[in-house]
């Protein structure tokens, strides 16, 4: 389900994202390259390669897992430029989870909301 605070950008009457994290992981990934951590060829190979990998295990490639290989193609990028580690990722990972599940339901999710 969608978060309702949520206003999906569209291209003409279809949803631009399906989820509001597709829209963040597109975001951060914009933010990123514009704060120099990788150029674009460099994002768009890491991102092809995630998409011809996720196809050789075989994902059929019917679109519903674009983003999911746009985030798996941002993890391995950010970790191999350096930002973070992949330790970090998985502990920065598990603060969002335990951020998620103590967020009340219709509320936007907040990293503090895992803090306790």
């Amino acid at each position: 389900m969608t978060d309702p605070l949520f206003h999906q950008p569209k291209d003409g009457d279809q949803p631009v994202f399906r989820e509001p994290w597709e829209a963040q992981a597109f975001a951060m990934t914009l933010k990123l390259h514009e704060s120099g951590l990788f150029t674009w060829a460099e994002w768009t190979e890491a991102l092809s390669a995630e998409i011809a990998a996720a196809q050789r295990a075989g994902d059929p490639d019917l679109g519903d897992t674009y983003y999911t290989h746009w985030l798996a193609a941002l993890e391995k990028l950010v970790t191999a430029r350096g930002g973070l580690s992949g330790d970090e990722v998985a502990m920065r990972i598990e603060e969002w989870r335990r951020a998620y599940l103590n967020t009340p339901h219709g509320r936007p999710v907040e990293l503090t909301a895992g803090e306790a």
